[in-house]
């Protein structure tokens, strides 16, 4: 039995387009008009949070973050920064798999707190790396450091779990099921 049916195949494929294809168009013009990177993050952790909803599998969020990345790359070939959520996609796998799907899908409160915490932690590993290999000094200086810009990522973590919060929530209202788990 194969460990990913097409139906998740499908959804890490459309998920992972809206995030690069998103990310490559929306989220330089924001950044380039108030030098945050909050939608960077928002479109980022809704889709990660999503994508575990839906496929309760390990891996599934690491795939979607790769895919994204090559999307990204392919619209934005200087977007190296990208590979900070590249990473940051796998530390979510990492810590959804840790905290156990049935617990972070028990009850709508266990959701928005794993799905915000999960997504505060990874995207503030984004910040970190983006500001560590990525960004010029006078660019991190003028946010603060590395530490600083690592903690404007996780801001965006906390909307960007929450959109994907909200999204969940909603589809779960409207009788919309996550894949089954045969």
């Amino acid at each position: 039995m194969p460990y990913l049916k097409s139906r998740e195949i499908t959804s890490i494929a459309l998920l992972a387009a809206l995030w690069g294809v998103l990310n490559s168009i929306f989220s330089p013009i924001l950044f380039r008009m108030t030098g945050l990177p909050f939608l960077c993050d928002l479109i980022g952790f809704a889709v990660l949070s999503l994508t575990v909803w839906w496929t309760r599998k390990l891996g599934t969020p690491s795939i979607v973050g790769i895919i994204a990345t090559v999307i990204n790359f392919i619209f934005n070939p200087g977007g190296l920064h990208f590979l900070g959520f590249t990473v940051a996609s796998i530390v979510f796998d990492l810590i959804t798999c840790i905290i156990g799907y049935d617990r972070i899908f028990r009850s709508a409160l266990a959701t928005a707190l794993s799905m915000i915490g999960t997504s505060i932690v990874s995207a503030a590993v984004a910040g970190l790396i983006i500001g560590t290999f990525f960004m010029t000094g006078p660019a991190l200086a003028r946010w603060g450091g590395v530490l600083s810009w690592a903690g404007l990522h996780a801001v965006g973590g906390i909307i960007g779990g929450a959109v994907g919060v909200i999204i969940i929530s909603a589809l779960r209202i409207r009788g919309i099921s996550a894949a089954e788990k045969k």
